[in-house]
């Protein structure tokens, strides 16, 4: 076994670990049906609340789901489904992923960093490392499907996540409005550049409904995200509204899709997920 140099996850939570000889990738991979990458070219549209939801209603339709969060300097994952301050441990030669109730597993940098508040200051090839481990060495078993959520821009995440996965496809987050679907454009002819198949786009963030009046108002707009897809000849996977309840859970640490089903924000992510399954 030779010393990893630093160059994995272990060792940049401040453990020790050494790798295989082999690159564990392949194999892991081959027990992988789909892998979605969920990209924008833009923070603040939600992107990590929508793969969380998108990962865990595919759970919710039987499927065998795995939620990798590379989103490296802000992993929000653990908290908004419930696993903040809780640690991922090895069992001797891989990381085990922490499953929640529903039976999700999940893997984030969160999840191996001995304190919440600890900063990430990685370069991009020990980020490039620690990506690859995430992956190859995991014990994610026989998934359906791997969700990956990828910081917002064209950066070292996932140019890695396309590098170690070339049959990756990706899922496009954007909120309606001009600004957001202009920097989500770049996104695109960053996945066309590099080969990857774009499954489809999703509109977040798309209109709130007041639950006491009824009155529907498209506080971002609404359509744009619609209008992007239809411009550059890619699925829309949906709509997504603005609802409370999806900020609440969150921050309570309960997925929203099974804590609150019968909304009907929770059903628009469910046609989300089944738009994702009818084609993947």
């Amino acid at each position: 076994m030779a010393d990893c140099n630093g160059d994995c996850a272990a060792c940049a939570s401040k453990g020790s670990c050494s790798t295989p000889k082999e690159d564990p990738v392949k194999p892991t991979l081959e027990r992988i049906k789909h892998v979605f990458v969920v990209l924008s070219g833009k923070g603040g549209v939600g992107k990590s609340t929508v793969a969380a939801n998108l990962a865990l209603g595919l759970r919710l339709r039987g499927q065998a789901v795995g939620l990798l969060d590379v989103d490296v300097h802000g992993p929000s994952i653990p908290k908004i489904l419930g696993l903040q301050g809780q640690r991922a441990m090895g069992d001797g030669e891989k990381l085990i992923p922490l499953e929640t109730a529903e039976g999700l597993k999940v893997m984030s940098t969160g999840l191996i960093l001995e304190k919440e508040d600890e900063p990430i200051v990685w370069r991009g090839p020990l980020k490039a490392g620690v990506i690859k481990q995430f992956i190859g060495e995991v014990r994610w078993g026989d998934l359906d499907y791997l969700i990956v959520d990828c910081p917002p821009g064209t950066g070292d995440e996932p140019l890695s996540i396309c590098q170690l996965i070339p049959s990756a496809e990706a899922i496009l987050v954007t909120t309606p409005q001009q600004v957001a679907t202009l920097d989500v454009s770049k996104s695109i002819t960053f996945c066309n550049q590099l080969g990857l198949r774009i499954a489809g786009v999703i509109e977040n963030m798309s209109g709130f409904t007041c639950p006491h009046c009824g009155t529907f108002t498209p506080i971002f707009k609404t359509g744009g995200g619609e209008a992007l897809a239809k411009r550059y000849g890619l699925p829309f996977l949906g709509k997504l509204p603005i609802a409370t309840e999806i900020g609440e859970s969150g921050d309570e640490g309960k997925p929203f899709v099974a804590a609150h089903p019968d909304t009907p924000a929770a059903k628009a992510f469910m046609a989300a997920v089944d738009n994702l399954l009818s084609i993947g």
